[in-house]
């Protein structure tokens, strides 16, 4: 009944009624008039799918006690990332925890020093004027950063 009463109200919602009365026009729901025309309503939404930042799917038991031996398995560093703040990361060219190489690479661009072992790392340079400023260090754990860090030459 309820996914009835849902269908219902939103094919209501989809029609918007144009009416011109004693000069004024008005716009309802619901034919206003006898001159009432139906009108169409573009579609505003932005563009882009909520599933292009989703991490790799995860083990049942991630973040769980393993059976077997009881200990603790730790949780996947990949998190998921909303598209807006995504969008927001990479145009301030910000890396967060959860991110993917894929997002590193179009917020820093691809780094000019890897390092694998024992963990991967890229580190990212900054200059001004000619000189080294700053290091960037991007640690990944299961292909998404685990952390950051800013550091000083």
């Amino acid at each position: 009944m309820t996914i009835l009463l849902m269908a219902f109200s939103g094919s209501a919602l989809a029609e918007v009624y144009r009416c011109e009365s004693n000069g004024s026009v008005t716009f309802s729901d619901q034919p206003c008039g006898t001159d009432a025309r139906a009108i169409e309503i573009q579609d505003n939404r932005i563009g882009g799918s909520f599933n292009q930042n989703l991490p790799e799917p995860a083990s049942k038991d991630s973040g769980r006690e393993d059976r077997k031996t009881k200990e603790p398995v730790e949780a996947s560093t990949c998190r998921f990332i909303n598209s807006t703040d995504l969008r927001r990361y990479l145009v301030r060219e910000q890396v967060v925890r959860g991110m993917t190489r894929e997002h590193v690479r179009r917020a820093f661009g691809n780094p000019p020093e890897v390092h694998t072992n024992p963990r991967e790392v890229w580190i990212y340079q900054t200059r001004y004027y000619g000189a080294l400023y700053e290091l960037t260090y991007v640690y990944f754990r299961d292909g998404c950063v685990e952390r950051v860090e800013y550091r000083k030459p």
